[in-house]
């Protein structure tokens, strides 16, 4: 009798308590380890194929329910539904969600409740709690944030892209829609991107704006409740030099400044988010995966910036001086001499009231998003602005380094 691959674990797996409807349709490399998925109503349909050493399926994953999926080295919190699809190297936390089709790759970090529909391609991708992608979507690049509930969230329209490479073939494009120092108090207007559309990044889109279906967004919304409506761009037939990099200093910046507020998140994780986790079965393993998806896109965006700035013509004085700066440019924000002990790249401690309210809901059992909406305005304000200094202080830095940067308007 042929024996499927992992059939030893799959019947290790119906013996913890998963529920596998159809044992012989579903394929689990030898490198998972059946001690990282829960018993505790997971459910994987057929079609179902898992593998990775780093895997963890946390209690009531449902995963197949539309159609075949392959989960590769992703780490998923309590109750996450993926449909149908591809996911990778990828982190989904409590209840977030994905439809049939979908493609998510390395340094994707999806919190609660947030998701898409189907046939959605997703690639450094951060979205906060409840912000919502519809179909035939492709979002890369991107951090996400806005809306203060299910029902009041940041939404992006069917047939949407963002638009994530230079003219020059360089994927130095990294928008943000919304931000971290508010973004995670989820008390933040939501922001709508109409369907049938795209963004060119790198953008800054404030809170509260609403994007009219079938505009492509090309600069920067720095008013926050602002309706957008961007009709069709001009004919033209122009000359194109490869690596000219007009607005160099614009670019620049709009990559630092997504590096910081990513720096500014792992704050968040680290001082705040922690405890939420540790009650959970799997979750000293989901936090680490969190982490190290930050750290993937903070490695992502400094080696972009690298390989671009690489290409930079030394036509001016300026252009020279950033050839020569870019290292000690990039370290401020370089993981791999990441040192807690400079301010200048943490956001140093967290506010002591904004400490003890979420530890202590912590304990008493609270989920993240019901003591997050919980928490009195005072705190989350001062919360804010402690977040707010360490991405103000980091780019700071920068502009030490390179003083073009400090003349860059920021939202």
């Amino acid at each position: 009798m042929i024996e499927p691959r992992g059939a030893a674990k799959v019947q290790a797996l119906l013996d913890r308590g998963v529920s596998i409807p159809n044992p012989y349709a579903v394929d689990i490399a030898d490198d998972v380890d059946p001690d990282r998925i829960s018993g505790d109503g997971v459910v994987l349909h057929q079609g179902t194929r898992l593998s990775g050493g780093k895997t963890v399926i946390s209690a009531g994953c449902v995963l197949g329910a539309e159609g075949p999926v392959t989960v590769a080295n992703c780490r998923l919190g309590p109750r996450v539904e993926l449909k149908g699809g591809y996911a990778a190297n990828a982190v989904f936390l409590d209840t977030s969600s994905m439809g049939l089709g979908h493609h998510v790759r390395e340094g994707c970090l999806l919190e609660e409740e947030s998701g898409g529909a189907h046939c959605v391609g997703l690639k450094q991708t951060i979205l906060f709690p409840f912000v919502t992608l519809g179909s035939l979507i492709n979002f890369c690049d991107v951090l996400m944030a806005g809306g203060r509930s299910r029902k009041e969230h940041s939404e992006v329209g069917s047939s949407y892209i963002h638009f994530n490479f230079t003219p020059s073939g360089d994927k130095t494009t990294p928008s943000l829609f919304g931000d971290v120092p508010r973004g995670v108090m989820l008390d933040q207007a939501p922001i709508f991107l109409g369907g049938q559309g795209g963004t060119v990044g790198p953008v800054q889109v404030a809170y509260g704006t609403v994007v009219g279906a079938g505009s492509i967004l090309r600069s920067d919304v720095p008013k926050p409740d602002q309706l957008i409506v961007v009709g069709p761009p001009p004919t033209m037939q122009a000359p194109f030099v490869a690596d000219d990099y007009r607005g160099l200093n614009r670019l620049v910046g709009k990559n630092l400044l997504y590096v910081a507020h990513l720096v500014a998140l792992q704050s968040w994780y680290e001082h705040i988010r922690r405890p939420f986790f540790e009650r959970q079965e799997f979750g000293a393993l989901v936090y680490e995966g969190a982490l190290e998806m930050l750290a993937v896109a903070r490695a992502e965006r400094l080696s972009r910036l690298r390989a671009m700035i690489a290409k930079v013509r030394p036509d001016d004085a300026e252009r020279a001086s950033l050839k020569d700066s870019i290292d000690a440019l990039c370290a401020i924000f370089d993981p791999a001499i990441f040192d807690p002990a400079n301010t200048m790249t943490t956001a140093g401690e967290a506010p002591q009231d904004l400490l003890s309210a979420m530890t202590q809901a912590a304990a008493s059992g609270a989920g993240y998003v019901e003591a997050v909406r919980a928490l009195p305005p005072e705190v989350a304000s001062r919360g804010t602005s402690w977040l707010h200094a360490a991405v103000e202080n980091l780019f700071a830095q920068s502009g030490t380094i390179v003083p073009a940067l400090k003349r860059l308007p920021r939202i």
